[in-house]
């Protein structure tokens, strides 16, 4: 007989794919689509979710601060008149850069003559399908209509429909959503304890059981509240190395927690046209952000200074006189002339 070698047959090459194929819009096209549907066919709806837009505006820190610092600043500079008060021009703009649509109801007395403007909660006014009335819509099955012509309707104009506005950082709420799910996913990360500690690895022949049971306790205890502690252990006669740490996971778990941060609040504040030192932001540098004077004052220029233009053309074309003004924005003891000591 002859000895015979079983030869393996060589496994053949495979390629496969995987992953369906993405298209570069990714239904970035869905914004074509806007339109305002009408309820009980007589009240338009937006064309954007005002309930999805209100809990946006607490899902991003930088989304919401570039927000309020607009609106504080806009009330800041607002010259209060006897038609229209401070407060009411803060919840006006704040409304006005949250849902692109602000609302004043101008009720009157009972000669007939106009009060105070009042303020109407964009998140439930809707427009009449006649685009003349308004309505206050807490719920789907109540309205109350407003007197006609007692509504001014301050909205940022949208390209796609003309009935409501449509704010213009909505390319950027995807930005705020990862900001939120890479925070939320840290405090998971650390609460759940998914995160991998160390590695005790002890060669030392000196302690005895006593002191290796010892310091397991030390360890357990520096476990929960309390925790991060420091910890010493003595070892007179021990060998150099006898005591090793070893970690096996890192507290970044490589998800560029940081990269992530940074990008998003770029994003964001790329989208509201706000200077980040202006809001608080850290600079990452040493060479820090530059001179915040020069970037509150071309802030000023370019963003409040149209907004206010926007707003006080809107408010005054209603009420058929000049009660919205505003002063020029200034930095106290920068921009105003200081008084000269005299010797």
């Amino acid at each position: 007989m002859t000895d015979s070698a079983t030869v393996a047959a060589p496994q053949a090459m495979e390629a496969f794919t995987f992953g369906d194929p993405e298209a570069v819009l990714d239904r970035r096209e869905l914004f074509d689509y806007f339109e305002c549907n009408l309820i009980h066919n007589e009240w338009y709806e937006m064309p954007i979710s005002a309930d999805g837009l209100s809990r946006m505006l607490r899902a991003g820190v930088h989304h919401a601060s570039a927000i309020q610092f607009k609106a504080q600043v806009l009330a800041s500079t607002f010259k209060p008149h006897p038609m229209l008060s401070r407060s009411t021009m803060l919840k006006v703009c704040k409304d006005y850069l949250v849902f692109a649509n602000a609302y004043l109801e101008q009720p009157r007395n009972v000669l007939g003559s106009g009060m105070q403007l009042t303020h109407s909660l964009a998140k439930y006014t809707r427009r009449h399908r006649d685009l003349q009335r308004f309505g206050f819509m807490p719920k789907w099955n109540e309205v109350h209509t407003f007197r006609r012509g007692s509504i001014c309707h301050i909205m940022d104009p949208d390209v796609d429909q003309e009935v409501y506005g449509v704010p213009q950082y909505l390319a950027s709420l995807q930005s705020s959503l990862l900001n939120e799910s890479a925070t939320l996913f840290r405090r998971r990360y650390y609460t759940n304890g998914s995160h991998a500690g160390f590695i005790l690895y002890m060669t030392d022949p000196s302690p005895n059981q006593a002191d290796v049971d010892s310091l397991r306790a030390a360890l357990k205890s520096s476990k929960g509240i309390g925790n991060f502690r420091n910890l010493f252990f003595h070892s007179p006669k021990g060998e150099k190395d006898g005591i090793k740490l070893i970690p096996i996971g890192e507290a970044t778990a490589k998800d560029e927690f940081l990269n992530i941060k940074n990008v998003s609040r770029d994003d964001q504040l790329a989208a509201h046209r706000v200077p980040p030192e202006l809001i608080g932001v850290v600079p990452g540098n040493a060479a820090g952000f530059g001179n915040v004077v020069n970037a509150a004052r071309v802030f000023a220029r370019n963003e409040i200074q149209p907004l206010q233009t926007h707003l006080a053309a809107a408010i005054n074309d209603f009420a058929g006189e000049e009660i919205c003004r505003f002063d020029t924005y200034r930095l106290p003891g920068v921009d105003e002339p200081q008084a000269q000591e005299l010797r």
